[in-house]
Formats: C-alpha cells, structure tokens, sequence
C-alpha cells in the first residue's frame, strides 16, 4: 500500500486575481505562508519520493521547504486552452455560455483546452502508476485545481464533485492505497493555515 501525501502549493496571486492555468511564480503572500508552514510542513519531505507539478509556484514551494521535488508533466494544471491567463470573471463577461456549459457538463471543453473530466483521468492516472504495493511513501506539491481532481478520482466521486471542494494553499491531504483503491486518510495536522484571502 502506498501513501500519498499532496500539498497544495503557495499562492500566487490574490485570490480575485486567480487566472486560469497561471504559470505565475509566488507572491509576497506566498512566500510568507511558506515560511509560516514550514515547520509543520518540512518533515514531509522524508517521503522516499517527491514529486512537483511542473508550474512555477509548485516548483517554488518544494523547493523552498526542502522537498527538491522532481517536476511531473502529468501533475500539471488544467489544460484552459484559450482561457490560459484570464480570470473567471473576464472569460464570464466575453463567454458567458461557453463558462456555463463547462461549469454544467464535465464532458465540455468549450476553450478549445481539457475537459474536466480528461483532467480528473489524467490525475488518477499518474496516482495509479505509482510504484505499486510497496509501501512507498510519496509526496506531491501540486496545484489547487490537481489535488482537487486527484480526490475526485480517488473517491470515485462524480465530477461535479470537484466544484464542492475547497482547497486552500499549502492545505495537505493524503491518500492511501494503490491503482484504483484508494482512500482518503484524514490526521491531526500541526499547520492549519491561514484562512483565504
């Protein structure tokens, strides 16, 4: 059995300013949470393998906490095609169908990018060819939006699930398991984070 430990990577920029596929790196903020979760967050990285989407603010908050993660292709965000950089708010007022439709229906790519539900597959995927039944402990900064889709898939939960879960900057979740059967394993945590901005 396997153990999978995600964290969700510092910010990088204020929470109205979120974009779509951001390849921003950390802002002051971020860097700031980092420092302030180090302590409880460090010891993670005794996971004999350490992993990192390949954004820029993923590869910053591993490496800043000593993970020296290495980048994983298949941990990378959302494919937002021609939504990549824009925010909600701007895509809603040019597109206000086209976000409708992938807020509604999983299947959609109305952005030309990934589906919802291609993105939470593409996730499971990378979660089931981890190195299988031998206890290897693991350990992955990634983006909101990948953790999000990584407990989807491990829940076997519907997709539309993924638009009820919260996941706020360097949160951890980890998942025990191997392909297809995995769980949700929920602890004591020493660091409870700031609340959202």
């Amino acid at each position: 059995m396997n153990r999978v430990t995600l964290v969700a990577a510092a910010r990088s920029s204020a929470l109205l300013d979120e974009r779509f596929d951001d390849d921003r790196p950390l802002d002051g903020a971020g860097w700031h949470t980092v420092e302030l979760a180090a302590r409880a967050l460090v010891p993670l990285g005794a996971a004999e393998l350490r992993y990192c989407s390949p954004s820029p603010r993923s590869r910053a908050t591993g490496t800043a906490l000593g993970y020296a993660p290495m980048a994983q292709p298949a941990l990378r965000d959302c494919d937002m095609g021609r939504w990549r950089g824009r925010t909600l708010a701007e895509v809603t007022a040019c597109e206000p169908a086209a976000v409708d439709a992938w807020l509604a229906d999983p299947w959609a790519a109305p952005h030309g990018g990934e589906s919802l539900l291609a993105f939470i597959t593409r996730i499971g995927g990378w979660l089931d060819t981890r190195p299988a039944d031998d206890g290897s402990s693991i350990l992955a900064v990634a983006e909101p939006a990948v953790v999000r889709a990584a407990l989807v898939y491990a829940l076997k939960a519907p997709p539309a699930a993924y638009w009820n879960i919260e996941v706020r900057p360097l949160s951890t979740v980890t998942l025990t398991g191997a392909a297809r059967r995995w769980h949700l394993c929920l602890e004591a945590g020493a660091w409870s984070g700031p609340a959202a901005a």
